[in-house]
This record gives C-alpha cells, structure tokens and sequence, in this order.
C-alpha cells in the first residue's frame, strides 16, 4: 500500500469472462494455456506499480487440470516477491486444511489465503501456525440469494455479523481479516465491530458517489484496512493499465479530501504522522473480543462492586491468543535471570508450562495446598537449595498469592528476584511488591488497556472516564 500509493488487488486467473476474445470459449483454454501464460504474464507487467496486492482465483486454475496447476505455478513464479499474493481458495473442508495450508505457505508461497467460515476455528487453525501468513473469512456476498441467510434472523441481529464477531476469536488482527461483498452500510456495521481488521473487499461499485461512501464506511480511521478487488471489466479492456490507474487516482482523492484536517493522519499517504500505537494493541482487542476483559458492574469475592471484570483462564481454549500471550511473557524473560519457572496455582500453571517449553527451562509450582498423604511437598518439580526462581502470575490484583507463592518457595530454599504478570491492575500493588525487594514486571497495564480499547472503539468515552 505505502509502496504503490495503492488499496487496489488485480485478479490473476484464466477467467473466460475477461481473457482476450481470440482465445475462445472455456473448452479451447487447453489449447491455449500459453497463450493464457503470457497474457496473465502482461497483466503482471502492466499492474505491478499499481496495486498492493494480487488475486489468485485459485477453481480457475484447478478446473483447467494439470495444465492449469502448472499455469499457476508459473504465474506465482512470475509475480515480483515485493507484492503479496492473496490465493482466493475459499477453502472449507477441515479435514485437508493442515495439507492445503503447508502446500499453499511452503511450497506455493503465497501470503494468505481466504477461507470458508463453515470450516470452523479447529479447520483455521493449521493457517494460523504460519507467523508471516494470513487468511481471510469470507463473511458477507453481493448475491442476492443469499439475503435471507446473511439477513436471518432479522436486519439487527443479521447472521453476517455473528460470523464476524466468532471470527474475530480466531486469530490475532495481525493474521486473520474479513471478506466481504455487499452495500456500504454492510461494510459500515462490520467495520464498527472490526476497526482494525483487515477487510478483502468485492464487486465495489465505482459510481463516484457510491465509491465515496464505501470507503467511508470500510477504511479504518487511518485511512486504511482495505484491499479492494479491481472489477473484472477494467481487465478485460483495451489498455487496463490506463483504467486501473484512473481508479487508483480517484480512491486516493477521495481518500484525501475525507482526511482533510483529520488529526489521526493516513498511515500511508506520502509526509504522514504515524500514531503511537500501544505494542501490544492485538493482544489487548484480542483479550476484549474473547471476554478475558469486560466492563460494567461486575460483584467480586469481596462483595464490592467493579466497573470491569478479568478472566484469564479462557485464553487457553484460544490457542492463537495464547500464543501471542507467551510471547509477550517471553520478551520479557529473556531479559531476566533465573534458573527455574514457577507458576501460581492454578491459572498461571499452563502459562507457566507454555514458557517452560518455548524457553526450555524447568517449572515447578508451590502447591496451593498441601497434600495429607504421599510425600506431602510444598513445591512440586525438581529443584536444588539456592536455585534462582522468577514467578509467573495473570493479574496482580493485591500481590496476596504473589507474596504468599514467595513465602512457600523460600521456604524449601529457594531464591525468588522477580515476579512477571499479564496484567497489573494498580500500580501501587506493584511497589508494594518491589519494597520488598522483589521485582515486578507486567506485560500491561489496566491503563493502557482502557485506552487502547477506547482508541479502538471498544469503549465509550463514559466507560474511559472511570480510569
């Protein structure tokens, strides 16, 4: 997008619809796979300063046979590696996606991949294990007689944006966007639950007053977050490079005067201001879509009454949060000194055993308590007098299981420098912990929680206000 000044996609595939006339009808395309080779090939040279991205509409090449899979080999092959390659597959059998996604990400090479919501996240899932990858749900057609289904149960409540909402549990924003077809006001209600996901956009219209108010409704408050996909009929004209460069110009004017005085910038537009975005803003929206983080009036253990609620014990049935968490946790351990990992029964136990693996170093845990049979031991796990622990935690509320996890392990002779949590709820929690020599280091802060979640949309300003 920065690259190209572009938001627009370029459909690469053999579709009869849009190749050049002399090659005939479908059933003449074998005949003709050079010739349908070395048109595609111009297109590529025609587009390439032109778009962020191209399409692979990948049952054009699979209804050609071998040839066609050859085909695509070659156009992948051909595509400059600067520019990433969307492979439209729609893909929804579960069953094949852990082969399908090692064909397409390490053979193929493509950089996403856009798959059916009915695969469920189980067949998701085997895309997501792919850092620098990314899929795409499909979540609303332009198809009129599909209305009744995205529509159902009713205009407020439309299926389409339940779909969106679940697949937002999925994957991180970073790997996982929306594909979407249909009316500005489609675009509109899922942009306004998905602010920062990346939305492939369909069958755009480009009637000037109908194209402002989709991309009004579709880009994000930084004037971006879409891949537009170029209608067929500028590809199949005379000179598509002409046509192509015309519509980029006039998405980008319009881009322009909507951010006209607008404080929050482009974040691609040439002599922009860049935001400061929080690190770990993914992890944070992720948190909030999955209901670790909820606001309101919520009852605690004490009796007293909270305008939020943490639960952090889901993130684990969340396996593409849960990994974002270790990771998270991990930076910052890696800047630590210690010879074991102890985790806090019981929520920070499988935290504890994830760092344990991806760090490759043993855990123990102080038992919550102690046994009145077997051998009765405070700390489970293999451990010797003077090792040096750094203790894992979710949220430090008042540092009272903190401190008492401490007591237990000093106990049987062990060392404990510092303390790393998720989440640190007060700050003054915190120092009361470091007073007694015992260092804290949190991930996040519930500060920078309520303000990223407001920045993003997630909050109103009555909610922000409280912190």
């Amino acid at each position: 997008m920065t690259r190209n000044q572009s938001l627009l996609s370029v459909e690469l595939a053999p579709n009869p619809q849009i190749w050049p006339q002399h090659l005939g009808g479908w059933e003449e395309a074998h005949v003709h796979i050079w010739e349908l080779e070395e048109w595609l090939q111009w297109l590529i040279v025609e587009t390439a300063d032109l778009v962020c991205a191209y399409t692979l509409t990948f049952e054009f090449y699979r209804a050609l046979g071998a040839s066609g899979l050859g085909l695509l080999r070659q156009i992948l092959a051909t595509i400059p590696h600067h520019i990433p390659v969307i492979l439209d597959a729609q893909h929804s059998d579960s069953h094949t996606s852990r082969i399908f996604a090692q064909m397409i990400f390490k053979v193929w090479q493509v950089d996403a991949v856009t798959l059916n919501p009915y695969i469920g996240q189980d067949g998701v899932t085997p895309f997501l294990i792919y850092p620098d990858k990314a899929v795409f749900i499909l979540c609303a057609t332009d198809n009129s007689s599909t209305a009744m289904l995205q529509e159902y149960p009713s205009h407020q409540s439309p299926f389409y944006l339940n779909l969106v909402e679940q697949a937002k549990t999925w994957g991180i924003a970073e790997q996982l966007g929306l594909e979407v077809a249909g009316s500005a006001e489609v675009f509109a209600r899922i942009r306004a639950i998905s602010p920062e996901r990346l939305i492939l956009a369909d069958d755009i219209s480009l009637e000037p007053t109908e194209l402002k108010a989709f991309l009004k409704a579709g880009l994000t408050s930084n004037a971006d977050g879409l891949i537009i996909s170029t209608p067929d009929d500028l590809l199949g004209c005379e000179s598509p490079r002409n046509a192509i460069r015309l519509l980029q110009n006039d998405i980008n004017q319009i881009i322009a005067d909507m951010n006209q005085g607008n404080p929050t910038c482009s974040v691609w537009f040439p002599n922009v201001c860049l935001l400061q975005e929080h690190p770990h803003k993914d992890l944070i929206l992720q948190l909030y879509d999955i209901g670790c983080i909820q606001f309101g009036d919520f009852v605690q253990a004490s009796g007293a009454t909270f305008p939020y609620y943490i639960d952090l014990r889901t993130i684990i049935s969340h396996p593409q949060v849960f990994e974002q968490v270790l990771k998270a946790y991990a930076n910052i351990l890696q800047t630590l000194t210690f010879d074991l990992i102890a985790g806090i029964p019981y929520g920070s136990l499988p935290t504890a055993t994830g760092l344990g693996l991806r760090l490759n170093y043993p855990m123990i845990f102080p038992r919550k308590e102690v046994q009145a049979h077997g051998s009765r031991r405070l700390v489970e796990g293999k451990f010797r007098n003077g090792d040096t622990v750094v203790l894992i935690d979710d949220v430090l509320i008042t540092g009272k299981s903190v401190l008492e996890s401490i007591e237990k392990l000093q106990s049987v002779g062990l060392m404990v420098k510092d303390v790393v949590v998720l989440i640190d709820l007060k700050e003054d929690v915190n120092q009361k912990i470091e007073r007694q020599d015992y260092q804290a280091h949190a991930v996040l802060k519930f500060s920078e929680i309520a303000e990223t979640l407001y920045k993003a949309g997630r909050l109103d300003s009555a909610q922000f206000d409280i912190w």
